[in-house]
């Protein structure tokens, strides 16, 4: 049985480490994953279920539970190559998926919370099988890609990946930003505009 210790971790992080174990199973066996609160419980099990996973679980004590999948048959691997066959999934860059983020926040309500579901968004992003071609930050949304911005380091891991920042020029001014941006490059409206109006997909956290 292969062991996920997820106690502690924020949401999508239980769910990711679950996913990540399950690729890298060599052989059909269960999966236990430990987590602290019972939407990731939910979370797993509806993850199991689109997979067509058994599972189960149960509350072992205060703020503990025990998830078990039982993962059967593993994507068959393509010949010669190794790889799975969601690898043979078209590139998103050529698709011209664009992402657009206009807020430091997530939904509304509550900043502080809003602030986590972000932070969440983004690190959801980089764990997905295809990236986005483009990420746009402008108004509220640029400080993401400023120093101390608690989502530096996803951005520039999809950077690395060949993921485009751009951030709006005018908001870094209007934030007194303009010499703190630490991922990505300056852009202007005109290309913000350009940029949504040629995407293939547009999606807006």
């Amino acid at each position: 049985m292969i062991k996920v210790n997820a106690i502690g971790d924020a949401c999508p992080i239980p769910v990711v480490k679950t996913i990540q174990a399950i690729k890298e199973m060599k052989a059909p066996e269960d999966v236990e994953v430990l987590v602290d609160n019972e939407i990731a419980v939910q979370n797993l099990t509806r993850l199991a279920k689109q997979r067509n996973y058994q599972v189960k679980s149960e509350k072992i004590e205060e703020k503990k539970y025990r998830v078990v999948m039982s993962v059967g048959e593993l994507p068959e691997l393509t010949e010669n190559t190794g790889e799975t066959e969601a690898s043979c999934i078209p590139d998103a860059r050529r698709q011209n998926k664009v992402v657009v983020i206009s807020s430091d926040c997530m939904g509304t309500g509550d900043d502080t919370l809003g602030a986590v579901l972000m932070k969440g968004f983004i690190y959801a992003l980089t764990q997905q099988e295809e990236l986005p071609s483009t990420i746009l930050f402008y108004n509220g949304g640029a400080r993401l890609t400023c120093e101390e911005a608690p989502t530096l380091e996803d951005l520039k891991s999809m950077e690395a990946q060949g993921v485009e920042i751009l951030t709006c020029g005018t908001c870094l001014n209007h934030y007194g930003l303009a010499d703190k941006l630490k991922v990505g490059s300056v852009t202007n409206m005109y290309v913000i505009t350009e940029k949504m109006t040629n995407a293939g997909l547009i999606i807006r956290p």
